[in-house]
This record gives C-alpha cells, sequence and structure tokens, in this order.
C-alpha cells in the first residue's frame, strides 16, 4: 500500500492532465455553445497545473531526476502547442470556403474530443519519463500514439487527413508489435519486467545474446516513435496530410516519448553499450541524418522539407546518445558527456524551433487552404515582417547557427560523441548539417528575397502567432542563456545515471578501423 502511495504520489502532473481531458469532453458534450468554447480554457488550466506539478517534483535533495524534467519540459513546449492549435476546432466547423456551416450541430463539434486527446497524449509522455517497468513503459508509449491517430485523421476536412492517419495507425500497430516483442525476450532474458531488476540481472550475468536481441528488437519499434530508420516511411506523408497544427504537435510529442523510451530501454545494458547495440544506434544514426537530409534537398512542399528535417534531428540525437557517463564530482560542470542530459537538452530545444516554423506555416493561408510551398512563402517579410523574423530564428535554430539554442544543443550532442571517441560519427553529423542548410535557407530565402504572388493571405490568429512568437523568443533566449536549463539537463541526466548498474567489459572500438577512444566510466 505504501509502495502503490508513493507511485500515485509521483504521478500529479499526469492526474491533472487525466481530469483536464475528462472535463474537456463533459464542456464539449454541453449544448451551451459558451461552454464548449471553454474547452481550451481548460486544457490550458490543466497543462499549468502539470507544469507546477512537475517542476516542484525535484527528489528530496532538491536536484532534477529524469521524469520531472521530462514532465516539466513537456508541460510547457505543450502550452505553445496549444496556442498553435486552438483554433483547429474552429476550422473543422467551415465549409470549403472559409464560411461557417449554417448547422453546425452538437454532434459535428470536435472540440471536446480535440483537446481531450491533446491531453491525453500529453499525459502519455508523461507517463514514459516515469516508467519503472516494461509493462508500464509500453501502456505509456501507446497512450501517446493511440490520441495522435485520431487526430490526424480528424482535425483537417480533407481526404488525405484521413489516408494518413490510416498509414500512421498500422505502422504504428506493427511498430508497438516489434518493441513489445522485444519487451517480451527482454523479460524471457532476464526473469523480469522491472528495470532495477532487469539491471541487477545483467550485472549478475551480462549482457546475454537473447537480452541484445530483445533490445535491438526494442530499439527498431521505438525507431517508429522518433522518425528513425528503418521505421521512418510514414513521416513525410503522415505529416504533409495532418493539419499545421498537429503536425507540429506530432514533431515534439511522440518524439519526446520515444526518446525517453530508449533511454529506459538501453539503461538495462548501462554505458558503455554492448558492441553489437551500439554499432546498431551508430548506423542507425547516420542513416538517419543522411536519409533525411538528402531527401529534404528534393522537396518542394515546406512541411515535407520539415518531416524530413525531423527525421534528421533525430540522427543527431542519437549520435548523443551513443556513448554516456556519469560524474559524481563536484569539479566537472559540463553536461559534455553525458549523452543523456544532451539529449534532455535537445528535445525542448528542437520543439521550440519546430513550433515556430509550423506556426508561422499555420498563419497563412491560400485559397482556403493550409500554405504548404516555397510560393506561399514568398515574399512574407514584406508583408508580415514579424512572421518573416520568427520563421528566420526557427531556421536558424533547426540548422544550429549561434547564438540560437539549436547551436548549443548540438554542441552538446556533438561534443559527447567525441569525448567517447565517436569523431567519425561527429564528422558525418556535421556533413549532414551543412546539407540541411541548403533546404533551411530555400525558406528564408522565400521569405526575404522573393516577391509575394498576391494569392496567400494572412490569417487572424492571435493566439498562434502568440504562441509562434513566444517559441522564436525562447529559442534566442536559451541560446544566450540557458544556463539554468543545462545545469537541469545535466542534474536529470546524473541523477538519472545513479541508479545504473556498474557493468565491466570491454571499451566498444571508435571506428571501423581503430579500436580507441571510448570512454567508460
Amino acid at each position: 500500500m505504501h509502495e502503490m502511495m508513493t507511485k500515485l504520489s509521483g504521478l500529479g502532473p499526469e492526474i491533472a492532465l487525466l481530469i483536464g481531458a475528462t472535463v474537456c469532453l463533459f464542456c464539449g458534450l454541453s449544448p451551451n455553445d459558451a461552454l464548449r468554447r471553454l474547452t481550451v480554457l481548460v486544457a490550458a488550466v490543466a497543462l499549468v497545473v502539470a507544469c507546477s506539478l512537475a517542476a516542484t517534483s525535484k527528489s528530496y535533495d532538491g536536484v532534477w531526476e529524469l521524469a520531472g524534467f521530462t514532465k516539466t519540459a513537456i508541460a510547457c513546449v505543450g502550452l505553445l502547442l496549444l496556442l498553435v492549435a486552438a483554433a483547429v476546432p474552429e476550422r473543422l466547423d467551415l465549409n470549403h470556403d472559409g464560411a461557417p456551416w449554417a448547422d453546425v450541430s452538437l454532434e459535428q463539434s470536435q472540440r471536446g474530443e480535440f483537446f481531450a486527446f491533446f491531453l491525453l497524449s500529453l499525459a502519455g509522455a508523461m507517463l514514459c519519463a516515469g516508467a519503472g517497468d516494461l509493462v508500464w513503459l509500453f501502456l505509456a508509449l501507446e497512450l501517446t500514439s493511440l490520441p495522435t491517430y485520431v487526430l490526424v485523421a480528424t482535425t483537417r476536412n480533407r481526404a488525405m487527413a484521413q489516408e494518413s492517419g490510416v498509414k500512421y495507425f498500422f505502422l504504428g500497430a506493427m511498430a508497438a508489435a516489434v518493441f513489445l516483442y522485444g519487451f517480451t525476450l527482454i523479460y524471457g532474458a532476464t526473469g523480469s519486467t522491472r528495470f532495477i531488476e532487469i539491471q541487477e540481472a545483467v550485472t549478475n550475468m551480462g549482457p546475454t545474446p537473447l537480452l541484445i536481441l530483445g533490445v535491438a528488437l526494442s530499439v527498431i519499434g521505438i525507431a517508429f516513435k522518433i522518425a528513425a530508420v528503418p521505421m521512418h516511411f510514414y513521416v513525410a506523408d503522415v505529416y504533409q496530410g495532418a493539419t499545421l497544427p498537429v503536425t507540429a504537435f506530432l514533431a515534439f510529442v511522440p518524439k519526446t516519448a520515444g526518446f525517453v523510451a530508449l533511454i529506459l530501454v538501453l539503461q538495462t545494458t548501462g554505458w558503455p553499450l554492448p558492441e553489437p547495440i551500439m554499432w546498431m544506434i551508430c548506423i542507425m544514426a547516420a542513416l538517419t541524418m543522411t536519409v533525411g537530409n538528402v531527401l529534404g534537398l528534393l522537396q518542394s512542399s515546406v512541411k515535407r522539407v520539415l518531416a524530413y528535417s525531423s527525421i534528421a534531428h533525430s540522427g543527431y540525437m542519437l549520435v548523443g546518445l551513443v556513448g554516456n557517463y556519469s560524474t559524481n564530482t563536484a569539479d566537472d560542470h559540463w553536461a559534455i558527456g553525458n549523452g543523456v542530459a544532451a539529449v534532455l537538452f535537445y528535445l525542448p530545444a528542437y520543439g521550440l524551433a519546430t513550433i515556430g516554423a509550423f506556426a508561422v506555416l499555420g498563419c497563412l493561408e491560400r485559397r482556403g487552404e493550409e500554405a504548404d510551398s516555397f510560393d506561399d512563402l514568398a515574399g512574407l517579410a514584406r508583408r508580415a515582417p514579424g512572421l518573416a523574423v520568427i520563421m528566420l530564428i526557427s531556421v536558424l535554430s533547426l540548422i544550429g547557427l549561434p547564438p540560437m539554442v539549436g547551436f548549443v544543443g548540438k554542441i552538446y550532442l556533438f561534443g559527447t560523441a567525441i569525448r567517447h571517441g565517436f569523431t567519425w560519427l561527429v564528422v558525418i553529423a556535421v556533413i549532414n548539417s551543412a546539407i540541411s542548410a541548403v533546404y533551411y535557407l530555400r525558406i528564408i530565402g522565400a521569405c526575404y528575397f522573393r516577391e509575394p504572388d498576391g494569392q496567400t493571405h494572412l490569417v487572424d490568429s492571435p493566439l498562434r502567432r502568440g504562441g509562434a512568437a513566444i517559441a522564436a523568443l525562447g529559442a534566442l533566449i536559451l541560446g544566450f542563456g540557458g544556463g539554468a536549463m543545462v545545469d537541469a539537463a545535466k542534474q536529470a541526466g546524473d541523477r538519472y545515471e545513479l541508479n545504473q548498474p556498474q557493468v565491466v567489459r570491454s571499451a566498444p572500438p571508435a571506428s571501423p578501423a581503430t579500436p580507441t577512444g571510448q570512454t567508460g566510466r
């Protein structure tokens, strides 16, 4: 009973979101239109409460833990996503000419369902961060994903959205089967589903072939959540088919849940990773970066460009996970070398830049359709200078140029890999970052150096513009003064590391030809 109460006491943010989702559903069923419109306010209050509870859920000695930091980041970025997505239900109540339906019935209004699914998916991502065993992690990943299938299919009055939702659902089901089978092999190899007991088993008998196979299958399945090779095929079609605010949601929430799940699964073997898993992560990182950036060069749709950008950024974050270390020394204050901390810092940094870019696109329309091509962005600096500046800041952060937060995040990711001897992988990452600058600069060029064609107009959406501005401002401020966030990420990474088993084994090779350079603990 005491253990159950202790576990429930750490679920305050998730409970707040679940209560908010329930209230949103009831408000959405009200025959009173004014009450139905309160659903966005209910969702905002739930997120503020969840953020407050997560931010105060530090450990007993006052430092961040993995769950507390991740839940706080999810809630904060979730508030920005809510600002960007607040107008989506109104769009569903419009006909193709942009005019309100004459007879929108209560059954046609999807306001309650939209915000309920929005909060449920965020709650699932938070539950991933607090998972203590494989069963919990599986259920949390599915709670994160299932609402997104519905959001993709139902939040746009186009057949493309339904087609994207179906693709997303079936591929998601296949991925779930793959990582669930991996979980069963981990259980078969260790006799437990609890992470602590799995770690103890690995400490006693080492990483057995069955365990390595289970971890490998789990990583492949989770690759679907983070949009990494070889489970990346759905990304461009789904991102293009979904409405822009939902696309921004997909770019951050499932990816965050997936990387947290990946960290928890990899920690069952401890760092340095066994060689088969280490090489698997290296190959996935290199392929994910290269495929994402090369295919991004070939796109004429900005949404598809940002979709392949999302794939590439997953590759950058995988670079940070190939090596990791734990330090309890007072003189080491840098997050470089701590792969978990680097990924935890980069996730919200990427989220801010992505939200800014998608929100700017969401503020433009062409003939009643969402902006999607480079032509739609042409001359944006003349028509809406503020939106053009937001897009500029967001794109520069995605490229990783100083002084944006994306630059700081890449320093920590790549610095971690270099510290552990994976310089060759960082060279591939830097080359890919240079490749990505080509299609990112195309976006900036369209905004600043092309003449508008007069067919794209601005959408009156103050909340969406406000969310975009806050995201861009956050990317800029954290680039200059993100030290507090870096410290919090490092505390979370170190705190997470303190509970890992000390598994002794030979260091993996630093490159295909040189068997040196890996730094263990």
